[in-house]
């Protein structure tokens, strides 16, 4: 898990310094982490527990945004072999009494994932631990057990 997580971040390391060099959404005082990422249950969100990966799921900041995301335990080029939305597609999944709207993506150094929009641009953010409190409070809220989050609310 820790590779991968690694080749996550990498990833977007390289995508910060590349195709978003000097685009003025970025926030200079924001870095690429991953936060809070664990293994899900196959059944979240997977059509047939036989067809779909493990994923991981957890919350990535960058300097442009901050999403969920779903990402399979070891690397697949075929989103469809994992269970996964295809690019660009959108589809809905619940976690608890929530529900996420996520696109199917693809990076060649990191393989196919599915993503759902937090926030972005990051500007509201003062700086990297304001950002990542922010991310551990959503995963916190995603990861309520169904009559713990209809008691919250």
């Amino acid at each position: 898990m820790a590779d991968r997580l690694e080749a996550l971040e990498a990833t977007f390391r390289r995508i910060a310094t590349t195709r978003m060099r000097g685009v003025p959404v970025l926030h200079a005082g924001l870095s690429v982490q991953a936060v809070g990422f664990v293994r899900e249950p196959v059944a979240v969100g997977s059509k047939s527990a036989s067809v779909a990966l493990p994923m991981l799921m957890g919350v990535l900041v960058t300097p442009w945004f901050m999403n969920v995301l779903r990402l399979p335990v070891t690397s697949v080029a075929e989103a469809a072999a994992a269970g996964l939305l295809p690019v660009g597609v959108t589809g809905g999944r619940r976690y608890g009494e929530h529900h996420l709207d996520f696109v199917g993506a693809h990076e060649p150094t990191l393989g196919a994932f599915e993503q759902a929009s937090l926030f972005s641009p990051m500007f509201s953010f003062a700086d990297q631990p304001a950002a990542v409190a922010i991310a551990h409070e959503v995963l916190r809220l995603l990861r309520l057990p169904v009559a713990a989050s209809k008691v919250a609310a």
